[in-house]
C-alpha cells in the first residue's frame, strides 16, 4: 500500500484501492494519523475509527447523511451510518484488511471537511 504523502492534508487525498491479503495499520501509524483528524476515536481493538456528530435537528442530520453517503461513493470507501434525529455516528474500517488502512482517516478528513 502507498504510504499517505506527508505534504499532502488528508482531506486532499484519495482513497486507494486494497487487495485481500493487505495487513491492517499498525497501532503507531494508527495514533500518528489520529492526532491530525478532530474527536475521532479508536476502540480497544483498533479495528475501528468512530465519530459522532451532532446536529440541531433531523433535517441537518438527513442532509449530512446524504452528504457523508455521496463523498463515500466517490472513494469508493463505505462507513457504517446509524442516525437519528439529532445525531450521526460514522464507523470507518476497511474490510479486506479486516482493520484500519490509511483509506479511513482520508475519508474520515474528508467527513470532517464537510462541516467546515
Amino acid at each position: 500500500m502507498t504510504q499517505l504523502s506527508t505534504n499532502i492534508p488528508l482531506k486532499d487525498q484519495r482513497c486507494q484501492t486494497l487487495i485481500k491479503g493487505n495487513k491492517p495499520m499498525i497501532i503507531p501509524r494508527i495514533e500518528t494519523l489520529l492526532t491530525e483528524l478532530d474527536d475521532w476515536e479508536i476502540p480497544l481493538d483498533y479495528k475501528t475509527l468512530v465519530k459522532t456528530f451532532p446536529f440541531k435537528n433531523y433535517h441537518q442530520t438527513v442532509a449530512f447523511v446524504n452528504a457523508v453517503t455521496w463523498v463515500a461513493h466517490k472513494e469508493d470507501h463505505h462507513p457504517e451510518i446509524c442516525f437519528g434525529y439529532n445525531q450521526c455516528q460514522i464507523t470507518l474500517t476497511t474490510a479486506s484488511v479486516k482493520g484500519l488502512s490509511e483509506n479511513d482517516f482520508i475519508l474520515a478528513a474528508k467527513i470532517d471537511a464537510l462541516l467546515d
